[in-house]
């Protein structure tokens, strides 16, 4: 039997998500409990210590980081909090590949130590708005602050199973990408038109085209049989702007309507900000992409 110790009282994202990769590390059907104390005398017992106890150790299984001084900053400069200290000791074990692991460090870990470490990491466009997070997500299975300590365990307990299950969702996904991106990329290598590439299966594809400097268009099925969809690659993963954009005269048409202004027939749908287009095959949407690109 495993003891996983933790701090009691309020709760965040950093001790839940590190405590579930705790949990996944463990072998299958490992026996552990979780017990949520400040005591000096069971943490010092427990087989392992987070986000409380005051040591960052990873070879006796401590990984705090409220001591002076803190437990480290990666090269970027945001600190580690629990979350990231157990990640870099356990993510390659948990996500079963060193390129997931990498990838959920900088898409979840580094949020959720930035954030616990009180970092900001991004800045508000519009005044008073700012994203949901995945700590506002986990908040709001607390509603009543006036409960007992034993009803915060009970909401800790059942939170943890969730960020359990979105880690392991994470990493397969991550995973399906990271495979299909590689798909694409050969795809990619064999276009002679590197501008439109053409995918004949519903890929992944957004990550590995925006690393490319070429791709404009990239024409694939739509989940909806019978579609094809061309869509502008992004300047980058992480930004809405895109390298091309379809004329400005097609915004919001509809199949006829479509089909007239741009003379390509079979065109079905152009999204309003131009940044989408569908046609009926994919000779169609082929026939759209090019046309775009003589605009």
């Amino acid at each position: 039997m495993k003891t996983i110790v933790t701090h009691n009282s309020s709760f965040h994202a950093d001790d839940v998500f590190a405590v579930a990769t705790i949990i996944l590390s463990l072998p299958p059907e490992s026996e552990y409990t979780v017990v949520r104390t400040r005591d000096p005398k069971v943490i010092s017992d427990a087989d392992y210590a987070i986000d409380v106890g005051g040591i960052y150790d990873p070879e006796k299984k401590r990984f705090d980081h409220h001591q002076t001084g803190g437990a480290g900053k990666r090269q970027n400069g945001i600190p580690y909090a629990s979350f990231g200290l157990v990640w870099k000791e356990y993510g390659d074990q948990v996500s079963e590949n060193v390129d997931v692991a990498k990838i959920i460090e900088e898409k979840l870990v580094m949020f959720i130590d930035a954030l616990d470490n009180g970092v900001e990491i991004s800045s508000s466009i519009f005044e008073d708005i700012r994203p949901y997070t995945i700590s506002d997500y986990l908040y709001s299975y607390w509603i009543d602050q006036n409960v007992s300590d034993e009803e915060v365990d009970l909401i800790f307990h059942r939170v943890v199973s969730m960020a359990k299950d979105l880690i392991v969702r994470e990493k397969k996904k991550i995973a399906k990408i990271i495979e299909e991106g590689e798909i694409v990329e050969d795809i990619y290598l064999q276009s002679e038109d590197k501008k439109i590439i053409v995918l004949d299966k519903h890929l992944a594809w957004g990550r590995t085209m925006a690393e490319k400097p070429e791709p404009l268009f990239v024409v694939y099925p739509s989940l909806n049989k019978g579609l094809w969809n061309v869509k502008a690659v992004r300047k980058n993963i992480n930004s809405f702007e895109i390298r091309a954009s379809f004329p400005a005269s097609w915004s919001g048409k509809t199949m006829e309507d479509l089909s007239e202004v741009s003379g390509i027939k079979g065109a079905f749908f152009c999204h309003k900000n131009l940044f989408l287009a569908v046609a009926d095959s994919k000779e169609g949407a082929i026939s759209l992409a090019k046309k775009a690109l003589e605009n």
